[in-house]
């Protein structure tokens, strides 16, 4: 049977990938937590401000060919009805796209702020955790 290391790690690449891939798409303020063993519902959750409705529903789309380019297709899809809240559920992963406001109102940074950081930008050798 497997480590539950090994089982994240899937987990933990993908959750990467979303944040960088929500980082070349314009969005800013871009945080990966770690929420394994805090939260009951994901293990990690990609945080983002996009920069109007539209944009972040472009980056919504992109997200959503991600997984299904990486055979991990999203669970689900919801907004709010004012365009400034997107989230992409792929399970072990949670990506949330707000609009500037609706982060700030929401702050989940802080909500989650017992979860460990996940450094993912482009760096010389492997992606570290911090808290």
């Amino acid at each position: 049977m497997a480590s539950s290391a090994a089982k994240a790690a899937p987990a933990r690449q993908f959750a990467i990938e979303v944040a960088r891939l929500l980082a070349n798409t314009r969005c800013s303020h871009v945080r990966l937590l770690d929420a394994t063993g805090i939260s009951p519902i994901t293990d990690y959750m990609v945080l983002a401000t996009g920069t109007s409705p539209r944009q972040m529903k472009s980056v919504a789309d992109d997200l959503q060919e991600l997984g299904e380019s990486q055979r991990n297709p999203a669970l689900s899809r919801v907004g709010d009805e004012s365009g400034q809240w997107i989230v992409v559920d792929f399970v072990d992963v949670v990506a949330h796209v707000f609009g500037a406001e609706a982060r700030n109102f929401y702050d989940l940074d802080n909500l989650w702020g017992d979860a460990k950081i996940v450094e993912w930008e482009e760096t010389v050798g492997a992606a570290k955790s911090k808290k």
